[in-house]
């Protein structure tokens, strides 16, 4: 076993309560329709009907200012096609997102959104948008305090069942916790400070969390995380979070596996130009799934879910991995190394294979895998393949038109495995330039043996700027799509 406490991360996180009343002191954002009733919601006659009026010509948003007290009023649209569900669910995250910049530059430390409209839905969705937007990364500002946002209270006033919003606090608490891991830096966060958190996260949560020690790696033969970590000072460590409670209803785990890369600088095949910059995100598939397991234990969630992440950086030194090296997975395939920068899916197979052990219901690795996928994908979904049930994969997807964390189904035919023969091994880590996210999810495939899924985040998990909630840097990505096919894979 392997711990160490290298760094706290600072967390920092807005309170959010349920109430059946209009809070008095609270400033307000009313979801409502010209027909909605004003009453006891703090507005006079005259306000009610210039609110009425303003939304009747289509107003996106009004304010009324109370003496420092701020009414907000957002419009729905109630006439809305109930296929049109997920759509305005994502219109309100996203009008969350505006109103955030506004109760930023206006101070306003409490807000309840209040359910006019009879949309519970609607509410929370527009309470889940407000709360992921105040998520901040202060941890080495200098100005910390001029700079933190001043929104620390949410309340919902909607007719939404407790356990709904617990889910959204410890949904939201987990998010921001793989954002805050994702954007720390690699000088701060190596694979033993990684590690260290995930203990941590354990204790919080109830999990149960094994770290494995570079003499333990070896040991099991991991040569994917082993060679990949050739070149580097920092050893690695590979981590496993369990939430098995008593009650769980399924009889074999589900098994989640994100790469853990704390950097990334290519190795020999060195990333050129800025494509190094943001390497610090490579990570970002480790943080999501502890992030999930961590939620599922705070929610009490009756899933037996497993996380598996493997870590190291990959770094370039006399010592490191070369292309023409060939090394051998834990599983005893040997793997010809024709690209140094095709790491993450090396360290990914060891857990793979580890995976075995659990005999598993189903199997999701989680990872910012190849740029392919971005090309293919941009920043607004994940490319995702797998041999799982057809029903498993429409449940999954489904799950992320409602979460708004889509996925673009790519095929995973047999006929990629051809671009993996080797000459000298049993495979090689890349194929050819074209469909590189699917030939390295058939890669990942050869090492399952178990209902499998990939999903490659490279395009979602980090943002350059912010545009929605998600903000800018880490984005949390995975963390609420998983989740709520954890929800609804056992109807819970």
């Amino acid at each position: 076993m392997y711990f160490c406490n290298v760094f706290n991360i600072v967390f920092d996180m807005i309170k959010i309560n349920a109430s059946r009343n209009v809070p008095e002191l609270s400033s307000l954002v009313l979801l409502a329709t010209a027909e909605s009733d004003f009453e006891n919601c703090g507005l006079s006659d005259d306000e009610i009907h210039y609110v009425k009026t303003q939304i009747e010509v289509k107003s996106e948003r009004i304010a009324v200012n109370k003496a420092g007290r701020w009414i907000f009023v957002q419009p729905v649209d109630c006439a809305s096609a109930s296929s049109k569900a997920d759509a305005d669910r994502e219109k309100m995250r996203r009008d969350a997102y505006k109103l955030h910049q506004f109760v930023v530059q206006q101070k306003i430390r409490s807000l309840a959104v209040v359910d006019l409209v009879k949309r519970a839905f609607l509410s929370f969705a527009f309470a889940e948008g407000m709360a992921l937007s105040n998520y901040q990364f202060l941890n080495y500002s200098g100005k910390k305090s001029e700079k933190e946002h001043s929104l620390s209270e949410l309340i919902i006033v909607s007719d939404i069942d407790e356990m709904y919003i617990n889910r959204l606090i410890f949904v939201t608490e987990a998010v921001y916790k793989a954002r805050d891991l994702v954007n720390e830096p690699p000088n701060v966060l190596t694979p033993a400070a990684l590690a260290a958190e995930f203990v941590t996260m354990g204790k919080n949560a109830g999990l149960e969390v094994t770290v494995f020690d570079k003499a333990e790696i070896e040991k099991m033969n991991m040569g994917g995380i082993l060679s990949v970590n050739m070149g580097s000072i920092e050893e690695p460590t590979f981590t496993v979070l369990e939430w098995k409670p008593d009650n769980a209803k399924n009889g074999r785990p589900i098994v989640l596996v994100g790469k853990g890369l704390t950097y990334d600088t290519g190795g020999h095949n060195l990333k050129t130009g800025n494509y190094m910059d943001d390497m610090k995100s490579d990570m970002a598939g480790g943080a999501a799934v502890a992030a999930v397991v961590y939620a599922a234990a705070k929610t009490q969630l009756p899933i037996h879910v497993v996380a598996l992440v493997p870590a190291t950086d990959n770094r370039i030194s006399a010592n490191a991995i070369s292309p023409g090296d060939i090394i051998t997975i834990s599983g005893g395939t040997t793997v010809e190394v024709v690209n140094t920068d095709a790491e993450g899916r090396l360290i990914l197979a060891d857990a793979l294979v580890f995976a075995n052990k659990y005999d598993p219901e189903l199997v999701i690795s989680v990872a910012t895998l190849t740029g392919s996928a971005q090309r293919a994908v941009g920043n607004r979904g994940m490319a995702g393949m797998g041999n799982a049930p057809r029903k498993t994969m429409e449940l999954l997807k489904e799950c992320g038109e409602i979460i708004h964390e889509r996925i673009v189904e790519f095929p995973l035919w047999d006929d990629y495995a051809e671009e993996l023969k080797s000459d000298f091994a049993d495979l090689k880590n890349v194929g050819s330039e074209y469909a590189g996210m699917t030939t390295a999810g058939k890669f990942l495939e050869h090492f399952t043996s178990y209902p499998f899924i990939h999903l490659d985040i490279a395009g979602a998990a980090y943002a350059k700027e912010a545009k929605c909630y998600r903000g800018k840097g880490a984005t949390g990505v995975g963390v609420r799509l998983l989740l709520k096919f954890l929800i609804e894979l056992h109807n819970e």
